[in-house]
């Protein structure tokens, strides 16, 4: 019984510090697609801020599109763009949602 609790004991004490070291919390900055950088005026003006993470774009541009109800009805994996997601992806009426990162990529700067 004691060699159960000893080990039950110690996967909490992992789990306890899994839990624990986020790296936000612990005041490191991002890196790749969670990196914090400066976006185009057209993604900035969509967005409302001028410094963004990938990651967060594509999550705004989604909420935008379930709000608006902007999916094709018939083909869930086509996005119907109205003026303001033409102002991002191109001019483009459809857009397929693997193509979003692909366009995406013009807004945001190259890393050096």
């Amino acid at each position: 019984m004691a060699t159960v609790s000893r080990v039950f004991g110690a996967c909490r004490v992992l789990m306890a510090k899994a839990a624990s070291s986020s790296g936000a919390k612990n005041g490191r900055q991002g890196t790749g697609i969670l990196k914090v950088v400066p976006v185009s005026k057209p993604l900035a003006t969509f967005i409302g801020e001028n410094e963004v993470s990938r990651t967060t774009a594509v999550k705004k541009i989604w909420e935008y599109i379930k709000l608006n109800n902007l999916q094709n009805p018939e083909n869930k994996r086509e996005i119907l763009c109205d003026e303001q997601l033409k102002t991002i992806f191109s001019g483009k009426d459809t857009v397929g949602f693997l193509e979003i990162s692909k366009l995406l990529s013009q807004h945001f700067p190259k890393s050096a």
